[in-house]
């Protein structure tokens, strides 16, 4: 459960105590904020536990104290926390007789509480409903794929009505039910085919909510239904309902996710063989970067061998469209001139040659896949990108204007941790983009220096114009301002050190640094300063 006023009042540590408000402790708290702002309104959104010492109220002013409270109350705020001991050694009366009036639970904060423990207490509670929440949700989607495949899609509505502690109901393409659980909602679902019908007209995925089928028998029983579309094509194969007595929660929400995801795979019967592998691709390498290794290991069973548990690369490609096809010339995405095609193909083979697994996923513009460290597939996504980085001949697509291509390489990575694989290779992908290469390996981009990354008109721009002032005034013959801030930097800030390196008195260069400091409009006091002119200097330095 979410954390409440009630729930922090009673915690042993924290030490509330309840001075207005008694019968409003039961209300959610969504978070705790700090502010001693006259009017924290504008920055409110609605559910907070404001917390305040009146560093800048008159709380000992009835009228003022009034409009203050309500001001909160209307925008939401479920809870005050006044620290006594700070600025007042009790709450004013004011205060209290304000929040009683609107009805807003005020908490005292003795001063032995920081207001950290309470915004610490508010954070830990949240976050442990939402582990709650999301390990539910996954143990749902455990349940739903056991019962797909063990029972088909009857067991799987069953598994998932009792999930959501509400029914659930598939439908063809005509609209005209298909299963139901439990079997009591036969006539619920019927009532909803016309819905159905609509939704089948939206493009898939397509979704929608009705206002309830209700029984003329029952009308007590009426309920909240989710319509969701079942398949990949255009137009949706079937459907899936699901009715409950209120909104679904999160864990709630994960299950009817992956009962979308699992009945579209089983659902998708006119698809050929490959078409479905593409969805189950999808789905473990959505489970991997979910963070549920062994749950991609039950979908994935034996199909891709032991790719999921040996050490892999993830390879995220991106497709860069040539100038003809920018203008609207050319073949469509996914025709000729399609580099990913052509990447997938070269990797899918050598891997095949070489007894390998590889699990490739398209994403639009982009290319997902996942290879054995070490692999053929590895090594033929590097030798065609530099191929086609060095313009030796690569395989190309089929006809048409030829697509540029941009790839990123993750380092070595295991199933626990292919969210941080997958990350590592989209961060290479962006270096990869910016430099104009066709393909940039995430362990290289350790290896060397940051200077490098510095080697952009932009950055050199950025230093000239924050050096060019110290340049005119050294020109000038009145100083080297330049060479001794280097220096100073150099050392840290250390004065005896920097002046000997430099052959002057420490308190010439104190007099330069305070020059500096003149000229620039900065302090080098600020480490941000200090940080940006170091990079400037190593920036200009190294052209």
């Amino acid at each position: 459960m979410r954390p409440t006023l009630a729930s922090l009042v009673h915690h042993s540590a924290l030490k509330l105590t309840v001075r207005a408000g008694e019968d409003r402790l039961d209300t959610p708290v969504r978070w705790a904020h700090v502010s001693e702002l006259a009017d924290p309104v504008p920055y409110m959104e609605g559910g907070e536990l404001l917390l305040i010492t009146a560093l800048k109220l008159d709380a000992e002013d009835p009228a003022a104290m009034h409009r203050y409270v309500k001001r909160l109350a209307d925008a939401g705020v479920v809870g005050l926390g006044f620290a006594v001991g700070v600025n007042y050694d009790e709450i004013p009366g004011a205060l209290v007789d304000a929040a009683r009036k609107e009805g807003l639970p005020l908490l005292e904060v003795p001063r032995r509480t920081p207001f950290l423990a309470i915004s610490k207490a508010v954070s830990a509670a949240i976050a442990a409903d939402q582990y709650r929440a999301v390990t539910a949700g996954f143990a749902a989607q455990r349940e739903l794929t056991r019962r797909a495949l063990t029972d088909g899609p009857e067991g799987l509505l069953a598994a998932l009505a009792s999930q959501v502690d509400g029914w659930a109901a598939l439908y063809d393409a005509s609209g005209a039910v298909v299963a139901t659980a439990p079997e009591w909602a036969g006539r619920r679902a019927g009532r909803l085919t016309a819905d159905v019908r609509r939704l089948r007209e939206r493009p898939a995925p397509a979704s929608a909510v009705v206002g309830g089928a209700e029984d003329p028998e029952h009308p007590e029983n009426a309920d909240r239904v989710e319509l969701h579309s079942l398949g990949t094509s255009r137009r949706p194969r079937s459907a899936l309902a699901v009715g409950t007595a209120a909104a679904l929660g999160t864990a709630e929400r994960y299950a009817v996710h992956s009962a979308v995801a699992l009945l579209t795979l089983t659902t998708e019967r006119s698809r050929s063989l490959y078409e479905a592998g593409l969805r189950i691709d999808e789905a473990v390498l959505r489970m991997l970067l979910a963070g549920e290794p062994d749950h991609a290991r039950t979908v994935a069973g034996d199909l891709y061998g032991g790719l999921l548990d040996a050490p892999f690369r993830i390879i995220v490609a991106e497709s860069v469209p040539s100038a003809a096809r920018a203008h609207g010339r050319g073949s469509a995405a996914g025709t000729g001139g399609d580099r990913l095609g052509a990447l997938a193909e070269v990797v899918e083979s050598a891997a095949a040659r070489a007894g390998e697994a590889v699990l490739a996923v398209p994403e639009g513009e982009r290319l997902v896949m996942l290879a054995t460290d070490g692999g053929a597939a590895v090594a033929a996504c590097v030798e065609y990108a530099s191929a086609l980085e060095t313009g030796r001949p690569a395989p190309d697509p089929a006809g048409g204007d030829e697509d540029g291509l941009t790839v990123g390489l993750s380092a070595p990575s295991g199933p626990i941790a292919a969210s941080a694989a997958y990350k590592q290779a989209e961060q290479a992908l962006s270096v990869a983009r910016r430099r104009g290469r066709v393909c940039v390996e995430h362990e290289h981009l350790a290896a060397g220096s940051v200077l490098p990354l510095l080697a952009d008109d932009a950055v050199r721009a950025f230093a000239d114009g924050l050096l060019r002032a110290l340049r005119d005034h050294d020109a000038t013959g009145r100083g080297d301002l330049v060479a001794s801030l280097r220096a100073w930097l150099s050392r840290h800030g250390q004065w005896d050190a920097a002046a000997a390196d430099l052959g002057v008195h420490r308190h010439t260069l104190r007099y330069r640094m305070r020059r500096v400091e003149e000229i620039l409009g900065r302090s080098l006091d600020d480490p941000d300063v200090r940080m940006e002119l170091w990079l400037a200097l190593k920036t200009t330095s190294a052209e």
